[in-house]
């Protein structure tokens, strides 16, 4: 028998995220840095809860949470 596949399994959400800068603020406030654009990560449903507490700490705020989608192409 195959190990059957649930929804939850075969799901995936798209993370907007804002804040995750690649590289820290010099110590000299005579600098200025450009803030990153914001950053899309796919995340499984499985692991929605884990990947927020990650962003949380890495300083990031998410923006919004959108749900993907497949787009088959028509006739399939």
């Amino acid at each position: 028998m195959t190990p059957s596949t649930s929804a939850a399994d075969t799901r995936y959400f798209l993370y907007e995220v804002s804040g995750l800068n690649n590289y820290k603020q010099p110590a000299n406030d005579n600098y200025t840095t450009r803030p990153i654009d914001n950053v899309f990560i796919q995340v499984p449903y499985n692991r929605m809860n884990e990947k927020m507490r990650s962003i949380m700490r890495m300083g990031g705020t998410i923006v919004s949470i959108r749900p993907l989608t497949k787009n088959l192409p028509q006739g399939e």
